[in-house]
């Protein structure tokens, strides 16, 4: 599934393209996605103009004058910008089209497993931050409001391990399953320890190293592991850099330890018992 570094990439790529651009038309070839589309989003959306683009965790927002347009890449979403006369494929759902100086062009979006979204938010139901995908959700990593003592404080009751706490989402946002095994590898932490028995000091280096993750990763495209591309089709190539994620036996960068894989919540994590405390 596409992480935040992978998310960022995208808005990045897409904004050049359609921010203060007008909408030319919208297409919808399905009924919806994970959730059906928002009723009337060609009448809603063609005449406005996408004012700026934004992201808040994995969620890919194009800000309009009258609402916003939510869009998550689901499992295996991703989108791209293309001249209007190349014909649509069998998983291409969604196409914004925006005039342009050189004439059309399309914010296609291709999903084969159907699990992204494309909603739409109104300004007249309220405050963007109260809709109900995103009210929960916790600070932004790359942001200031992300430190080692707001973990430290957040986890003072908490027993479950670490990594599901950075999963969770409610603390800090987008810290999918490859970064918070990385970050934690990073900052020489087990991924199983409880939450609450981390020290200040710990979930300083922690919040450091989930900070360099990400910035690295978008640096780097993101990773593509199966699905993921970016708006120009290229792979991103983080993956390559990985210490610990999907390297389960192989030997550790750091001190050659053969690296484990456990489950925790049916998802896979990857550590190095040695280098992680």
């Amino acid at each position: 599934m596409p992480e935040l570094p992978e998310v960022e990439v995208t808005r990045r790529g897409v904004a050049p393209h359609i921010e203060g651009r007008t909408v030319h038309q919208v297409v919808l070839r399905r009924e919806g996605l994970r959730w059906p589309f928002p009723a009337q989003l060609p009448q809603l959306l063609a005449g406005h103009q996408v004012l700026r683009t934004g992201r808040r965790g994995k969620y890919l927002l194009l800000h309009f004058d009258h609402g916003t347009l939510i869009i998550h890449l689901g499992m295996s979403g991703h989108l791209r910008i293309m001249p209007t006369d190349i014909a649509p494929e069998k998983h291409d759902h969604f196409d914004l089209v925006v005039e342009t100086p050189d004439g059309l062009r399309v914010l296609r979006m291709k999903d084969p497993r159907r699990f992204g979204a494309v909603l739409w938010h109104d300004d007249a139901d309220g405050l963007l931050e109260h809709h109900a995908l995103l009210r929960e959700l916790g600070v932004e990593p790359l942001e200031a409001g992300f430190s080692g003592k707001l973990l430290y404080d957040q986890t003072r009751q908490r027993s479950a391990p670490v990594k599901q706490v950075l999963l969770a989402g409610d603390i800090v946002v987008g810290v999918g399953n490859i970064y918070a095994s990385e970050s934690l590898f990073r900052a020489g932490i087990n991924p199983k320890t409880p939450a609450k028995r981390i020290s200040l000091a710990r979930y300083d280096k922690l919040a450091q190293a989930v900070r360099e993750i990400l910035a690295e990763a978008i640096v780097q495209g993101g990773s593509t592991l199966r699905d993921f591309i970016s708006v120009n089709g290229q792979s991103g190539y983080f993956q390559q850099t990985y210490f610990v994620y999907d390297r389960a036996g192989v030997p550790c960068k750091v001190c050659a330890a053969p690296i484990r894989q456990i489950k925790q919540g049916q998802r896979s994590t990857f550590y190095c018992v040695n280098c992680q405390k």
